[in-house]
């Protein structure tokens, strides 16, 4: 994993040292740590991707209601660290599909919003039922992203940048990821960039399953 120049010369100069001082083997060890962190978590997003690329191993029942409120659950902490104010209305949204995928579907959207958001902002999770689809829709306030960039985001290894997020989270993947899995569900996905900034991302997973169905990605929507 590339890193800034230079920024392994603290490590250098603490290994080079025959007597390192405490603080300067505890900075050693917390950068080795954060890097095995991230390189597990690459490693990870990459396997995700892989498999939702390869379609479906199995189908079961699933509500986008019962794993939004569960993901929610579990990132509510970082939203409230960050002063973000979420607003979740989660009607049942039933439909066929891999649960752990689903679920990191609705992660990866989640963490998304939560990211690449401003400061004391807004997110706005929903479910429900919709013209035969169960439909997971999640918005955020945000910097203003220009309407054609917005494809790119879903492209691997693309982020929008400080200027977007004003932070450099995550690894680039996690679009690209929910468009892989709401391809392999046959789902439609649908992201729009309002003129007053953020995102507002839509997946659309079918209630019954048939022939697979087109992946329409995105729409660019002026207005909230």
């Amino acid at each position: 994993m590339t890193e800034p120049a230079g920024s392994h010369e603290p490590t250098s100069n603490a290994l080079a040292d025959p007597e390192p001082s405490v603080a300067a083997l505890e900075n050693v060890c917390t950068r080795v740590l954060a890097t095995g962190e991230q390189q597990e978590q690459l490693i990870e997003a990459l396997l995700t991707l892989a498999r939702s690329q390869r379609g479906l191993d199995r189908r079961e029942p699933i509500d986008l209601a019962e794993i939004a409120a569960e993901v929610l659950e579990a990132r509510r902490p970082e939203a409230e660290l960050r002063g973000l104010t979420v607003d979740a209305v989660l009607q049942p949204a039933p439909t066929v599909g891999d649960a752990r995928l689903a679920e990191r579907l609705a992660a990866n959207l989640v963490d998304n919003a939560i990211r690449h958001n401003v400061a004391r902002g807004a997110i706005q999770l929903s479910t429900g039922a919709r013209a035969g689809h169960a439909v997971l829709s999640v918005r955020n306030t945000g910097p203003v992203v220009p309407s054609d960039q917005v494809p790119r985001l879903f492209q691997p290894f693309q982020r929008g940048g400080a200027d977007r997020t004003g932070t450099k989270d995550g690894q680039g993947l996690g679009l690209s990821i929910v468009a892989a899995i709401a391809e392999a569900h046959g789902a439609w996905l649908r992201a729009s960039a309002p003129t007053g900034g953020g995102l507002r991302i839509q997946a659309g997973f079918p209630q019954q399953v048939s022939a697979p169905l087109t992946l329409v990605l995105p729409s660019h929507s002026a207005r909230r």
